[in-house]
């Protein structure tokens, strides 16, 4: 099966608050991405509120028909909300509340027994957790020990180096999702993904299934437009690129 593509709409948020008003509509565009192609929507609210509000996650909850996503750091308050609206995902990420954007993934050793903890919570609501992770072997199997259902991998290094050399660029991330399959673990990915990068990374990254992508798509839906830009990042999850 082809790797599933989840719009992450924080962007969206970003640019109504910027003047107020719900203006453009996050939970209209939510469902158009879906309507769209979209296999699942991904939100990563965060305590100041200043893209994704948890009031957006709620509504979101209620009217998102494919795979809802949600990513955050597990404080109480976000293991509150996502407890109450019970996602199909939620993606646990190591970002305190003062950085823009994830730029790290777990330490999953110095973390294990809060990951241990989290996990076990959440699975008992019946949700799926994935790991925000850095592509490092070595700290797959205590991953696995938290009792995660799969990892995110933290493309971001992997986007950087892709313009000079996308075979070096990708051989980390190889090496930790095949270690990772054979812990039993799923494979996700996600940040910096592009239409430049993404095809290679579907093509050579065994047992990826989703990728979460926001930034990149919005910037390219101001130009091709929301539907043909879905269109697009769809087709580049597809074994060969069709022209």
């Amino acid at each position: 099966m082809n790797p599933k593509l989840s719009v992450n709409v924080n962007k969206v948020a970003t640019l109504r608050n910027a003047r107020g008003g719900n203006n453009p509509d996050v939970i209209k565009v939510a469902l158009d991405c879906e309507q769209f192609g979209a296999d699942g929507i991904t939100v990563h609210p965060r305590p100041d509120e200043r893209h994704i509000r948890y009031d957006d996650v709620r509504k979101l909850s209620r009217v998102v028909t494919t795979e809802f996503n949600i990513e955050g750091y597990p404080s109480e308050s976000f293991l509150k909300l996502v407890e109450e609206v019970k996602p199909a995902q939620v993606t646990l990420v190591p970002d305190p509340p003062d950085v823009l954007t994830s730029n790290n993934g777990w330490d999953t050793k110095a973390n294990l027994h809060l990951l241990q903890d989290v996990v076990a919570r959440l699975k008992s609501g019946g949700m799926r957790v994935s790991l925000f992770l850095n592509p490092d072997p070595d700290l797959v199997e205590n991953a696995a020990l938290c009792g995660a259902d799969r990892i995110e991998l933290y493309t971001e290094q992997y986007a950087v180096l892709f313009p000079k050399n996308p075979e070096e660029a990708v051989k980390p991330y190889v090496k930790t999702a095949e270690v990772a399959i054979k812990a039993g673990l799923g494979i996700n990915a996600g940040h910096d993904l592009d239409l430049h990068n993404l095809h290679y990374l579907r093509v050579h990254l065994p047992g990826l299934q989703e990728v979460s992508i926001g930034h990149a798509l919005i910037c390219d839906a101001l130009y091709y437009g929301l539907r043909d830009t879905i269109a697009m990042y769809k087709n580049h999850l597809l074994p060969n690129i069709a022209l």
